[in-house]
């Protein structure tokens, strides 16, 4: 929690700082868009489900977490277009407490698009095998890395989402943040409002009974990012957002007849981090730290949220474009002018 505070207090002061100058700054953005980008990144996601009780809820809390804390992402850049897979393998230490956790998969893809000054996301997260994480709570003498913890391994999340961002700032360049498609040689800052929808699907088999519930999520937000140029090479960028919404909820319970309940929850969203990059024409590598939280009260004293914290290492290499790929996508620009 401590480290959340401290990245929403840098975030707070950047934002400040980029308000005061955002009229004084001018467009100097080199573009990558005529070469292809491939990127490798390592994060750690740290994904959890809180769900609290009673008027102390800090101390009435149960804590779903999934056992993969390492994931790997391959990316592919070019033109307008980023596409990312990422994957959680069982090599890696943190991903191995089986017998402890249980068996989780993680599978992420995501594709994002630059059309001008909006960015628009799109993607499909697929989670299963969760563990009740505080224990403690709940068995006394239970010790952390020696006794098994509660397992849900049916338990699974699917995720099929998306958001549409505009960038107001036309000097301001989102992609030299977000993919590295850009570099922006001079500081820069910009609100960037947007929209963000999710269909998720929870599904979960209990004493050889299954249950399911479709969740519908929309919100509007608002951001500020700002890009801090340092050098010729560097960048520090950080960025907060928040906002509201709605969760409209249908379940459907086999236990009970097979009985479907429906419901209307008011959500709220922050989000935020930090990204520091090192670029060259070729080269690149650089580090983030993000977090999200998000929130609503299910019942009368009863709140659900879903937070999720990560780092995030990254290395890539630029090149030109295979004759082929410079072909195709031609081809493909002449159907979807967009593009």
């Amino acid at each position: 929690m401590n480290l959340l505070k401290a990245v929403f207090i840098l975030c707070f002061l950047f934002a400040i700082h980029g308000k005061a100058q955002i009229d004084s700054d001018t467009a100097n953005i080199k573009s990558y868009a005529d070469q292809v980008m491939i990127r490798a990144n390592l994060d750690t996601n740290i994904e959890s489900y809180i769900f609290s009780e009673g008027e102390n809820k800090s101390e009435n809390q149960q804590i779903f977490s999934i056992n993969n804390k390492t994931k790997i992402a391959l990316s592919v850049d070019y033109r307008i277009i980023s596409a990312t897979l990422s994957f959680a393998p069982h090599f890696f230490p943190d991903n191995q407490d089986n017998d402890l956790k249980g068996n989780s998969s993680y599978t992420d893809l995501s594709f994002r698009f630059f059309p001008k000054r909006f960015i628009q996301t799109l993607y499909y997260k697929n989670v299963k095998g969760f563990y009740l994480e505080n224990m403690q709570d709940f068995v006394p003498g239970w010790q952390e890395g020696k006794d098994p913890h509660i397992q849900f391994p049916n338990l699974r999340v699917q995720s099929f989402g998306g958001s549409t961002s505009y960038v107001l700032n036309k000097n301001f360049s989102p992609r030299s943040i977000y993919t590295q498609g850009e570099w922006q040689r001079k500081s820069s800052g910009s609100w960037v409002p947007f929209l963000d929808y999710d269909l998720s699907i929870f599904s979960n088999i209990i004493n050889e009974q299954k249950s399911k519930e479709f969740q519908y999520k929309i919100g509007a937000n608002m951001g500020y990012f700002y890009n801090w140029v340092i050098g010729k090479k560097v960048n520090i960028a950080p960025y907060l957002a928040l906002g509201l919404g709605g969760n409209f909820s249908s379940y459907r319970d086999n236990t009970k007849g097979n009985s479907k309940e429906s419901a209307q929850y008011f959500t709220i969203r922050m989000e935020g981090g930090l990204h520091v990059g090192y670029n060259t024409d070729r080269f690149l590598f650089g580090g983030k730290m993000n977090f999200s939280a998000y929130a609503y009260d299910q019942r009368k004293n009863q709140t659900v949220e879903n937070n999720n914290m990560y780092g995030l290492l990254y290395i890539g290499y630029r090149f030109s474009p295979p004759k082929v790929v410079q072909r195709t996508y031609d081809q493909i620009q002449k159907k979807i002018p967009i593009l």
